[in-house]
């Protein structure tokens, strides 16, 4: 099994860390120090090496920060974890804060004016580093850039870095060869009048190789940096541990490889007297310190391969559709399986032990091993459902009960592609709240799903689709409604989005999530998630544009037993039902015989009389 439920949090250490941590302040000349949730690559998968953030407090989220000052220390998580936070970190020790409310900028120039704030310039990006000194500054404060972490010198058994072997990804999944990536990559340094670029996010290094790694969980990440030269060889700095042979000779034909200990004298090197691309939204505070002190001019660009990669080619594309039907065959089995399980007898683990067994037979099956799951499994039970990124462990594991909901948020790693997909699913008898609910969020994915917009649109512009039937009943949802997925890699990928915050244009080729949903706090939680594929403008009759659409990829039944038909209208029944017709003949010569008769009965049509 590729999920680990038997981690638990622990904060019980959180209160003697905090101390040693302040004792050290004196040391660095220092009246308070910042602890993101980040590694040298910004990245939202870290290493458990780099989890310094879950180590000092019990946060597990995949974002958050904590600041800690002489008398006081907070914590800063968004919408998606203002209820797990909560559970997870000692309340005498840190004060839990809303990162949409209070920024850490705020925080700190309300908390600590005219302080010291140290910070590690490798976890913390350009850009962020700006906005926070200047803040800071003007308050009479300093921003004091640390030579070594400070947890580090704490945490006395903190794991070994990763060293994972790397895995060349076959072009007939990638879609291209990796030296015409680097040579589009190449032409797009120069265009932006730089002589060099800096990847660092190991999600674009794997893309640009062809390549993949094992270095952080359920995401085949190779962590590494790269320089990319508009005229040149490109030099990767990579663990030369985790590379056989064949690996080592197929990136030596693509590249220069040297150690990532080698990485900070290369960048000097390089950065003297010449023009060095690094993206501030992405690229760590302290290459940029590199880059200026050696006489470099920093390049603010983009990081090149992040358009690109989230642009998919149509092997991408191909792939992702093959692994969408037979990951939906999966799911679809399972959730037969539960339907047959009394109420009760079902836990949240036993139900994702069950899914996950059920992908790796699918994908045998289908010649597709199913390499790891793509995020750890949301399970949640009744009021379990309503913690928006809950992952359930041995000590919060609890039955399936009679009349609760069962919010299922999972996804699978395979070569030709990567899902994303959620269903909340109705144990026994669901009450008339549930069903307007469920159907209130329903109505929001099919606006996006049946969405059609012209060239330059963007996910902000598109967000409030999802939402206007929840807003039209007085609730909303405090997550995004969309994130880019990325091609046997990143569930998480930009910068494509669907949310509030979602400035990227939609480019025809980007893969994203839909999932509009609806918490209440100890009680239940409701979303519905399918993977949506932007497709190219077409004409629609008598219209003056060519408008973009959404094809919808996951395939799995959407319970009927949540739906309201009375609340939608023809064309969202009529959608609903075009769905499971595309479901039930897609997935039925797919699944095992004892289940097709369950998906026949869950994908009959609906209406509203």
């Amino acid at each position: 099994m590729f999920q680990n439920f038997d981690q638990t949090t622990d904060f019980s250490r959180s209160a003697e860390r905090v101390r040693q941590l302040r004792a050290g302040f004196g040391e660095s000349g220092i009246d308070g120090f910042i602890v993101p949730r980040a590694d040298e690559h910004q990245g939202e998968y870290i290493p458990p090496s780099a989890a310094r953030l879950e180590w000092l407090t019990g946060f597990s989220g995949s974002a958050g920060a904590a600041a800690v000052l002489a008398d006081r220390a907070v914590i800063l998580v968004d919408g998606r974890y203002t209820l797990q936070v909560r559970s997870e970190i000692d309340p005498a020790v840190f004060e839990p804060l809303s990162s949409v409310e209070t920024s850490l900028t705020d925080f700190l120039t309300v908390a600590a004016p005219g302080k010291r704030i140290g910070y590690d310039p490798w976890l913390h990006t350009v850009a962020e580093i700006r906005t926070l000194a200047d803040a800071i500054e003007a308050d009479g404060g300093q921003l004091v850039a640390l030579p070594a972490n400070p947890i580090d010198r704490i945490w006395n058994d903190r794991p070994a870095p990763p060293k994972a072997r790397a895995v060349i990804h076959p072009e007939r999944f990638a879609g291209r060869p990796a030296a015409g990536k680097l040579a589009d990559l190449a032409r797009r340094i120069g265009d932006a009048k730089a002589d060099a670029a800096l990847l660092t996010d190991p999600a674009s290094i794997a893309w640009t190789f062809n390549i993949r790694g094992a270095d952080v969980p359920h995401t085949p990440l190779m962590l590494a940096f790269a320089i990319l030269r508009a005229d040149g060889r490109p030099t990767l700095f990579v663990d030369p541990d985790k590379l056989d042979p064949e690996v080592r000779d197929y990136l030596a034909a693509l590249c220069d490889l040297a150690s990532p200990d080698d990485f900070e004298a290369a960048l000097k090197r390089e950065a003297a007297d010449r023009a060095i691309g690094l993206d501030p939204q992405l690229g760590a505070a302290r290459l940029a310190t590199i880059v200026e002190a050696a006489g470099g001019t920093l390049v603010d660009m983009p990081d090149p391969a992040r358009l690109p990669r989230a642009i998919k080619n149509t092997g991408e594309i191909a792939g992702s559709r093959t692994a969408h039907r037979r990951d939906g065959a999966a799911v679809s089995s399972f959730l037969a399986w539960l339907d047959r399980q009394p109420p009760g007898s079902i836990t949240e683990i036993t139900a994702a032990q069950r899914l996950e067994s059920l992908r790796a037979e699918y994908g045998e099956r289908d010649g597709h091993p199913l390499r790891d799951i793509s995020f750890d499994t949301i399970a949640g039970s009744g009021p379990n459902g309503a913690i928006v990124h809950y992952r359930v462990n041995r000590g919060s594991d609890r039955p399936l009960g009679e009349g609760e909901l069962f919010l299922l948020d999972s996804g699978a790693q395979y070569e030709d592609g990567t899902t994303d997909i959620t269903r909340t699913i109705p144990i026994g008898q669901p009450s008339a709240e549930m069903r307007t609910k469920f159907t209130l969020v329903l109505k929001g994915m099919i606006a996006i799903a049946t969405a059609r917009f012209p060239k330059g649109t963007r996910g902000v512009d598109l967000d409030p689709l999802a939402r206007i039937a929840l807003w039209k009943a007085g609730c909303d949802y405090a997550h995004g409604t969309g994130h880019g997925v990325g091609s046997y890699l990143a569930v998480h990928e930009g910068p494509q989005t669907i949310s509030k915050r979602g400035m990227a244009v939609l480019e025809a080729g980007m893969i994203l999530s839909n999932e509009p949903g609806y918490y209440r706090e100890g009680a239940y939680g409701i979303r519905i998630e399918n993977l949506i594929l932007v497709e190219p403008a077409t004409a629609i009759a008598g219209g003056d544009l060519a408008m973009h659409s959404f094809a919808t990829l996951t395939l799995a039944p959407i319970d009927h037993r949540l739906i309201e038909p009375t609340l939608m209208s023809r064309e969202e029944v009529d959608w609903v039902d075009a769905y499971h017709a595309e479901v039930r003949e897609t997935l039925a010569p797919l699944m095992r015989a004892e289940d097709r008769g369950w998906l026949e009965a869950a994908t009959r049509s609906i209406s509203t009389g």
